[in-house]
């Protein structure tokens, strides 16, 4: 039997802007987004396996119960694309640590496709261009290629077409998680329904926020953060406005929802202000799991390989 393996870290992300045009006809809407990668990860280790045996998933990680382990999983259908575009036996096993939150809107299925297509290109060394596993990426989800990418990047399209952003410096994020997800696809129905007859614009990216990353400015990037699919989440998890103005509250520079949420980011001036800002929601009683993580990290890196 032929063990190979090769273990992926890919982080999670968060959407320092969100805005969403209007639905268009082929059902999507056209979004401007900048993304960053924070330092908060998933594993994924791909094993070649035993001929015939087809493709597996195994999940491990707190809340995982809800992950499909068939071909409704984004790893499995990144390893079905990957061996059909690349001549490879479908005979691979996938294990996916998690501790990007399921259903989080911080793209951890996506991020799971993501290093499935990295570790198939390292476990056969198929030598595959960063562009090229980005583009196969985004035949399957419009954030699985910034996930490959990682940093700072915009993202324009339906998310899918990346250009890396100028960002300097650190920041640092304190990340509200909740124990039950949110359906991307129903928060993005109850957007539109939420904007119903009214005017909407095609989206663009904010100035002042991309000046703020340029800069460093962690102040300026606080009152710049914004999510057009914020007022969905929230109409559907109203404890997510409690969360947002606790945070807020209790002084952290801006906080969000992440994506489609139900992830809610505040940012902080420092390490020391992260801390502070951990005890004093801890303490708040309003949220249930708080992790700290910075930004940007890298993207999908291979980390072991036997």
């Amino acid at each position: 039997m032929n063990s190979k393996s090769t273990t992926v870290r890919v982080p999670g992300k968060i959407n320092l802007q969100l805005s969403v045009g209007p639905l268009n006809k082929t059902g999507y809407h056209d979004v401007a987004t900048v993304f960053q990668a924070v330092s908060l990860y998933d594993d994924i280790t791909v094993r070649a396996t035993e001929p015939g045996s087809g493709i597996t998933v195994s999940v491990v990680g707190e809340h995982t119960e809800t992950v499909p382990l068939d071909n409704k999983n984004l790893a499995f259908k990144a390893a079905e694309l990957m061996c059909k575009d690349y001549g490879i036996t479908p005979d691979l096993s996938i294990a996916i640590k998690k501790s990007i939150p399921v259903a989080g809107g911080m793209a951890g299925g996506s991020a799971n496709a993501g290093g499935v297509i990295v570790g198939i290109d390292s476990l056969f060394n198929l030598g595959i261009s960063r562009n090229e596993m980005e583009k196969v990426g985004s035949a399957l989800g419009s954030d699985i290629p910034f996930t490959i990418s990682g940093g700072t990047a915009i993202g324009t399209g339906r998310g899918e077409q990346i250009t890396p952003a100028l960002s300097r410096g650190t920041y640092y994020w304190v990340l509200a998680l909740s124990s039950s997800g949110l359906s991307t696809p129903a928060v993005y129905q109850e957007c539109d329904r939420l904007r119903d007859g009214l005017s909407v614009a095609a989206p663009i990216v904010n100035g002042a926020l991309m000046q703020a990353l340029m800069s460093g400015d962690s102040f300026a990037l606080g009152k710049a953060l914004s999510n057009d699919l914020q007022a969905a989440a929230c109409s559907l998890k109203p404890a997510l406005r409690l969360i947002l103005d606790v945070g807020m509250d209790y002084g952290a520079l801006g906080g969000i929802v992440s994506g489609s949420g139900p992830t809610v980011a505040f940012l902080a001036e420092n390490e020391e202000h992260s801390l502070d800002l951990v005890v004093a929601l801890t303490s708040s009683g309003v949220v249930g799991t708080i992790v700290q993580a910075t930004g940007p990290v890298a993207g999908a890196r291979v980390i072991e390989h036997h």
